[in-house]
Parts: structure tokens; C-alpha cells; sequence
């Protein structure tokens, strides 16, 4: 029976890998990988998907109009369909997700962050968190030794950022996870 399963992490946490991993897995076995990303994550082109450790693939990309239902049947049958950046779907989008699950009796795998620099819910992650079958934690540290939960922004500067749209791409120059102390007690020493 097919599930729909979330697997978050704060960043760095190896979510794009371990999609990558899955993916591989699934293909070793002789079954069809139907990977796909929203178009909004653009930083590494527009149709990959990279890991920070260097594993690559080549992904459908969905933009917020385009019905991933749609896009699935023309793509043609697969085994699997695995989502990378998948907070960034649509809430429209996740819906369209768990149909495929419950109607074409196929599992998703969406790897993505549950929330942006501010701690706030991205769209697409709340309603993965309202419709998953399954959730898991792919963890990381912060410096600290902690577990990292917070996507904390920063500047060029180093210094922890807190206005600002909620969608902003970067990598390590622009994001640190860390544990929501650090995270706080950060701001408090900015704000003198």
C-alpha cells in the first residue's frame, strides 16, 4: 500500500542526498524514479538537483500554475515519484501528491524544509505535515552540539537576519542551521 511521506530537515541536513540515495535505490531494483522539483529553486539549474556532497540528477520541474497531476500522466507510469525542495508546492500541489498516493496506489517521497528563517511553516511543508502518511527528521547539529531546528538567514556579514520575504535562495553563504538557543540568544547579542 502506498504512503505519502515527509521527510524534513532543517538546512544542510542532507536532504538532497539522501533523495538522490533513494532515487538510486529504486533504480537498482529496475523501478522508475519519477523526480521532481519545484521551479522556484533555481540554484543549482533549472532541472537538477544537487547535493551539497556532489551527487547529481536531473529532475521534472513543476511551477506553482502546472498541475502536478497532469505532468505525472504525461511523464508516463513510474514506481515512485520522489520531490525534492517540496515546501516550496503548493498547498494545491501537496493535495495533488496525496491523489496520486490514494489513486494510482504509488508512493511519494517529498524531502524539504518544514520552515523558513523565522520558524514560520512554508505552505507546501504545513500541508505535508497535515496529509503525510509518515514524517521524519533528518537531523543535524548546530555548532553548539544541539540539534539544529532553525534555518537561521544571515547576511554577508555573518549576522543573523530577520525581515525579509520568505523565500530567499542561498546555500551555506546565506543560511546556517542552528538550535533555536543559539538562534535567540544570536539576536539578542545583535540587538545589543
Amino acid at each position: 500500500m502506498a504512503k505519502l511521506y515527509f521527510k524534513f530537515g532543517a538546512m544542510g541536513s542532507s536532504k538532497s542526498a539522501q533523495a538522490l540515495i533513494t532515487k538510486f535505490n529504486y533504480e537498482e531494483l529496475g523501478m522508475t524514479v519519477w523526480l521532481i522539483k519545484p521551479s522556484i529553486d533555481t540554484r543549482d539549474g533549472a532541472d537538477i538537483i544537487k547535493s551539497r556532497i556532489g551527487l547529481e540528477a536531473r529532475a521534472e520541474i513543476i511551477t506553482p500554475e502546472e498541475s502536478i497531476i497532469e505532468k505525472y500522466r504525461e511523464a508516463g507510469k513510474h514506481t515512485v515519484i520522489i520531490a525534492d525542495e517540496s515546501q516550496f508546492f503548493t498547498p494545491e500541489q501537496i493535495d495533488e501528491l496525496r491523489y496520486l498516493v490514494d489513486e494510482e496506489d504509488i508512493p511519494v517521497l517529498c524531502f524539504g524544509l518544514r520552515t523558513d528563517f523565522l520558524t514560520h511553516f512554508f505552505p507546501g511543508a504545513q500541508r505535508l505535515m497535515e496529509l503525510a502518511d509518515s514524517m521524519t527528521e533528518i537531523k543535524t547539529v548546530c555548532a553548539c552540539g544541539r540539534k539544529a531546528t532553525v534555518n537561521a538567514r544571515i547576511d554577508e556579514n555573518g549576522k543573523i537576519v530577520t525581515k525579509g520575504e520568505q523565500v530567499f535562495l542561498g546555500g551555506n553563504d546565506s543560511y546556517v542551521a542552528m538550535c533555536h538557543k543559539c538562534w535567540t540568544t544570536k539576536q539578542k547579542e545583535q540587538r545589543g
